[in-house]
């Protein structure tokens, strides 16, 4: 498990490190970009910042309800597919977040703030469930329960850093 959390944070690494030609895929002819740009609520820094918000939201609570349904299958390993797949899905959105905005670099600081708040208030979450974690039963040993929030305040973590790093700075033009 710890190798898995260890080849994501050197992906992520690689990630931001590479940020220019990762956010120059998506071309400036991408629909998505395009509806972004010409809507005028997205030009307002708070409003696409609590769209990026809720989107960050939706990913995250839609891969959980993945999650809860592969529990039912016993189908190994795909699990990992669908984590990829969703941090994946993330970074496409912020890079389409980052190509649409045409704001001032303050304003976009901002977005990414907003933005990448909702990974901070989980973090925060688990950090609270794990100074309060207790025993199920007398006996009950919760070593495994604070591995798993220890992994999850990593990944929340990375992810808050990754969103904001993409989103909050300019878009370089190569």
């Amino acid at each position: 498990m710890s190798l898995i959390l260890l080849i994501g944070l050197l992906g992520v690494l690689f990630v931001i490190n590479f940020k220019r030609p990762i956010i120059a895929m998506p071309g400036e002819n991408n629909k998505l970009v395009h509806k972004l740009k010409n809507t005028t609520w997205f030009q307002n820094y708070w409003l696409s910042g609590i769209f990026l918000f809720v989107m960050n939201a939706v990913l995250f609570f839609s891969t959980g309800l993945v999650y809860y349904i592969l529990v039912y299958f016993l189908i190994p390993y795909v699990h990992l597919l669908v984590m990829f797949c969703s941090v994946i899905g993330s970074i496409f959105l912020w890079v389409l977040i980052n190509k649409a905005w045409q704001g001032t670099k303050r304003n976009r600081l901002k977005i990414g703030i907003v933005g990448s708040s909702f990974y901070i208030f989980l973090t925060f979450l688990f950090i609270y469930w794990l100074v309060t974690l207790k025993p199920a039963y007398p006996g009950d040993d919760t070593f495994m329960g604070a591995v798993g929030l220890v992994f999850a305040i990593i990944v929340t973590t990375v992810a808050f850093i990754t969103c904001f790093v993409i989103t909050g700075f300019q878009k370089e033009s190569s």
